[in-house]
């Protein structure tokens, strides 16, 4: 019983230490909330997105899918992605 008591409080409670907090981006024009900061991949894979079927935009500059796994969103980044459609 401990245990599930102390999960909630820690999800609750705010602790400067912690580096990662719910914030948003802007994704496609919509306000999205992520745990931020993350890297782009972790973001694309949290929104369902398999990071090797989109193209991305972040802050108006075009991402190659192999920065994905390094390049970090903070909040208020702003991205445009289009999933790529493959047939005719």
């Amino acid at each position: 019983r401990r245990g599930p008591q102390h999960h909630h409080r820690a999800q609750t409670r705010l602790n400067p230490r912690d580096t990662m907090s719910q914030s948003t981006v802007i994704a496609n024009g919509h306000e999205v909330t992520a745990a931020l900061p993350c890297s782009l991949e972790n973001f694309l894979t949290a929104q369902g997105l398999f990071p090797r079927s989109v193209v991305v935009e972040l802050n108006g500059e075009a991402v190659s899918p192999s920065e994905f796994p390094q390049r970090q969103l903070n909040a208020g980044d702003r991205l445009e992605i289009v999933k790529i459609v493959a047939g005719g």
